[in-house]
C-alpha cells in the first residue's frame, strides 16, 4: 500500500473519530496537535485503524508510537505481508 493512500485513510479515520472534518494528519502529528485526543479517544482511534487496515498493533507498538508517522510506518510494513 502506498504511503499517500495510508495517509488518505488515516485522515478520514481521524476526522471521523474526532468528529472534525478539518483535521489533516502528517507524519509529525501527535496527540498534542488534536484537541480531543485523550486516552479514551486513543483506544477508539487504534481500534478503528486496526479495523480499517485489517491488522492488529502489538501492545509494544501502541505504547511506543510517538506520532502519526510511526503509526503509518507500522501500517505500511504490515500491509506488505
Amino acid at each position: 500500500m502506498e504511503t499517500r493512500e495510508i495517509y488518505a485513510r488515516l485522515n478520514r479515520i481521524f476526522q471521523n473519530v474526532f468528529d472534525d472534518s478539518s483535521i489533516r494528519v502528517y507524519p509529525e502529528t501527535t496527540a498534542d496537535d488534536i484537541e480531543d485526543w485523550d486516552s479514551l479517544e486513543h483506544i477508539t482511534l487504534i481500534s478503528t485503524v486496526e479495523r480499517v487496515f485489517h491488522m492488529k498493533f502489538k501492545m509494544g507498538e501502541i505504547s511506543s508510537m510517538k506520532n502519526v508517522g510511526e503509526m503509518a510506518a507500522i501500517i505500511k510494513a504490515r500491509t506488505k505481508l
